[in-house]
């Protein structure tokens, strides 16, 4: 096991330091309070502990020798790739940190490695589950439970009945463990030795020297640190302070101590205490009621998940946002002004500080449609409820024969779960049925209309298309928010939450056509497949990503044509015209990036390999420039569209629900998709596709493969291309034609508001110095800066000073709230 310093910048490989070989932790419950002004978040974490089988004794005592040993400085944080401008700013973020008792430890005890990052610990303690009152009695009518519990080793045997009970109890399961996170510590050395470096806390207890006797239940307190890289401090559209977990390359551990190896699976619960007039959303199976805080100016909010997952799934948003009604804005801004007006005039005025238009729009309008429950949601003012806005949207299709898969044979089909128990939505007839699931969207005051226009006008199209051809919705429930501008993706897809960058929303008026929703359209399908791939069935080693991004991408083509409803030959023919983009941008991308980032299995047959304690590293996880490449994208899903080629496109499609039935709640790694494909369609060896075959052209090596460069000569052929040609050499004459007239001419508005076109009128704009539209270049990269970091990288190559002006200006006004990741590969671009 290597020491856990900081990686080699040449390597930029993530630790994976947790020793998920010796000890697992099961359930977490977090205690958590949020200050915004502070940017910092402060509380505990309860980790209910489960031994693995032990391991052999000489190597654990290594790993304890080596972390006794292991040190981080602020120096080598440096090497690690921060500006030495900076290092007064992360300073405090990288002293090794450690407990007065730590000293007293030795190698030869047992210690629990977590992963841990830009945290302050200030104690971890060992929680006394057995002076509960009453404990006992909450567990299932058992003689060996009793019996048990009398024994030797009390807590132990208590953890080990919880752990067991079964899914159909999973209510008094969670009670459980809500109050055993609220037990005393342990007397005579409740307080645990521990020790934090750059990215890890290692904990032990004194003369425990294996897995099975150290305490089952922890409790550890510590608080985030402003610079912690698993949250986004910033401030939303509305210039109000928000936070959110962003997707860090370092995932969640910069929030809280955690096991971030994928084969971590555990179930979580959560209180998160917010400023009453603040929105918390979280992963989580119910919609959170939230409760006052006592006599302070918080709410307190309650989530909850059963269904065992990875710790990087965890997601939280706080901030001021507001849910997007269901019912029609006015026509115009002054409409929507006059009726704030008026609403004001009944109300108290709002606080100091609290704009009114923020606190009357959370109250615009009550939904006509069914609520799954009819409870207040404080938004705006910590003093007024809105029932209808937190209700769930349940949203009548207009097109009624946009879904009528019958899957019933399926659910009768014999198989059952694989998966460890759980209380699993692929067993309920009702959840095969629901087409749409309970949906909200948020967003702030300024965006709510276009998020209402878009994303909330698609989302239960894009849902009933998704179960059409996937089947059960694996999560109960979706919220959807518009998260702030400096947002570096087009979106993020968590259990039970989607983040959106407001690129994706439609700039058009409401009357608009059906054409300017197609990006907003196929992100949310992308995200909405990752229900399937990427959560529920997620990949065993994380550089394998083009099991979650590939599958995604190929899926949004999909679900985007069955929401669509289009025809046979529409629907390949859009296949066939994004297959073309997306071959473009694969092939510019091979050009310009290193060979070793462009490998979809890139640890080749040592894939899912771990060392003896269960630690490992995610190669290439901390490259910025790994960040905001495509090929996993676009490779995956050129391997998928290979496969589909083979069997046929239904087929296909029909394997898929297989694959999801056989494989739903696991872990997996190429070979088990790649493997049933094989032995599904057995005529494929006839072929000669082997998996060898797949492995050589596709997965381990660089490059484009064969089978798609010969693809690629067929679809500039095909009849929306010839259209496109058609169409820009009709405007080209129509330009010469008119240039220089000096005529004044109506503006034409276009059918289509495409971002993607925008992006490529941007491209044109800097290639050819075109300066008249130096202005529209400056917009995009205002405005959407998750589609605009590589028009950095154009500005400066052309070496041509207005442009690097322009892209210099263009950071400035914006890199307060870019992201991080971001703003580094951009800083590089230019400075």
């Amino acid at each position: 096991m290597e020491p856990p310093g900081s990686p080699d910048p040449d390597k930029d490989d993530l630790p994976l330091w947790a020793n998920t070989n010796h000890m697992l932790v099961k359930h977490y419950v977090l205690d958590l309070t949020v200050h915004l002004h502070s940017r910092l978040i402060n509380g505990s974490i309860v980790l209910f502990l489960e031994p693995q089988p032990e391991a052999d004794e000489a190597e654990r005592r290594q790993d304890g020798a080596t972390f006794q040993k292991a040190d981080t400085t602020k120096e080598t944080w440096l090497e690690f790739g921060a500006k030495e401008e900076d290092k007064e700013k992360i300073c405090d973020s990288v002293d090794v940190q450690s407990s007065h008792l730590w000293e007293t430890t030795s190698s030869s005890d047992f210690t629990l490695v977590l992963d841990c990052c830009d945290l302050d610990v200030s104690k971890v303690e060992e929680v006394d589950i057995t002076s509960i009152p009453g404990i006992m009695d909450l567990l299932p009518e058992s003689a060996s439970v009793r019996s048990d519990i009398l024994s030797g080793n009390p807590q132990s045997a208590f953890m080990e009945n919880l752990l067991s009970m079964p899914s159909s109890q999973w209510q008094t399961k969670h009670r459980i463990f809500s109050l055993c996170s609220r037990a005393p510590c342990a007397e005579n050395g409740g307080s645990m030795p521990f020790r934090r470096d750059l990215w890890s806390l290692q904990v032990r207890k004194r003369r425990v020297t294996s897995a099975q006797q150290f305490p089952r239940v922890i409790r550890i307190h510590y608080q985030t640190k402003a610079c912690g890289r698993s949250l986004r401090w910033t401030k939303d559209q509305d210039n109000r302070l928000c936070v959110y977990t962003a997707g860090s390359p370092i995932n969640n551990r910069a929030l809280f101590p955690c096991q971030e190896p994928p084969v971590a699976m555990s179930t979580w619960q959560a209180a998160v205490r917010a400023p009453s007039e603040c929105v918390v959303l979280m992963s989580g199976e119910e919609q959170a009621v939230p409760t006052k805080d006592g006599d302070t100016h918080f709410l307190v909010w309650n989530y909850y998940v059963t269904m065992p997952m990875p710790a990087s799934t965890f997601t939280l948003a706080v901030g001021h946002w507001h849910r997007v009604p269901t019912e029609t804005f006015p026509a115009s801004e002054t409409e929507v002004g006059k009726i704030l007006d008026c609403r004001n005039m009944a109300k108290p005025r709002p606080e100091r500080g609290e704009s009114s238009e923020s606190r009357l729009v959370s109250r615009l309008g009550k939904s006509s449609h069914k609520t799954v429950k009819d409870f207040p949601l404080q938004t705006g003012s910590g003093e007024e409820n809105t029932h209808s806005s937190s209700a769930f949207c349940h949203s009548s299709l207009e097109d009624e024969e946009l879904s009528v898969t019958d899957y019933s044979a399926m659910l009768n089909d014999g198989t059952s779960c694989s998966h460890s128990d759980y209380p699993c939505r692929f067993t309920e007839l009702t959840a095969w049925s629901q087409r749409v699931i309970p949906h909200r969207v948020f967003s702030p005051v300024c965006l709510l209309q276009k998020a209402q226009m878009s994303v909330l006008k698609l989302l239960p199209r894009c849902l009933a298309a998704a179960h059409a051809v996937l089947g059960v919705h694996p999560f109960p429930r979706l919220d959807v928010l518009i998260v702030p501008a400096g947002f570096s993706s087009l979106g993020m897809a968590s259990p039970h939450i989607v983040f959106l960058s407001q690129s994706v929303l439609d700039t058009g008026s409401p009357a608009s056509g059906g054409g300017s929703l197609s990006l907003c359209g196929s992100r949310i399908c992308h995200e909405i497949a990752h229900s399937w791939f990427g959560l529920v069935i997620g990949a065993r080693d994380w550089t394998e990503e083009w099991i979650s991004e590939g599958f995604a991408t190929c899926l949004e083509d999909t679900i985007w044509a069955q929401a669509q409803q289009l025809s046979s030959q529409e629907r390949s023919e859009q296949f066939d015209l994004k297959a073309l983009l997306r071959w473009r941008r694969l092939s510019d991308e091979m050009q310009n990036s290193k060979e070793e980032l462009q490998i979809l299995r890139p640890n080749m047959e040592k894939t899912g390999q771990v060392s003896e304690s269960g630690s490992s590293t995610v190669k290439h996880a901390l490259n910025p420039e790994k960040t905001f490449m495509q090929v996993h994208y676009l490779k995956g899903y050129f391997l998928l569209r290979f496969l589909a080629s083979e069997v046929g496109e239904e087929e296909f499609i029909n394997f898929l629900r297989m694959f999801v039935r056989k494989y739903h709640g696991h872990l997996i790694l190429s070979q088990d998709f790649l493997q049933m494909f094989l032995t599904t369609f057995s005529h494929m060896n006839r072929k000669s596709l082997t998996l060898c075959d797949i492995y050589s052209d596709w997965l381990d090596r660089p490059g484009i493969p064969e089978w798609l460069r010969e693809r690629s000569a067929v679809w500039p052929q095909t009849r929306l291309v010839e259209e496109v040609k058609e169409e820009v050499i009709k405007w080209i004459l129509f330009s010469r034609t008119h240039h220089g007239k000096g005529r004044k001419r109506k503006r034409l508005k276009p059918k289509t508001n495409f971002k993607e076109v925008r992006h490529r009128w941007c491209e044109l704009v800097v290639k050819h110095a075109f300066t008249q539209g130096y202005a529209d270049v400056e917009r995009f990269l205002v405005h959407n800066q998750a589609m605009g970091v590589y028009l950095y990288g154009e500005l400066m190559l052309q070496e041509d000073p207005d442009q690097q002006a322009l892209a210099r200006r263009c950071l400035s006004a914006v890199e307060e709230e870019m992201d991080p990741s971001a703003r580094r590969v951009v800083e590089e671009m230019i400075l």
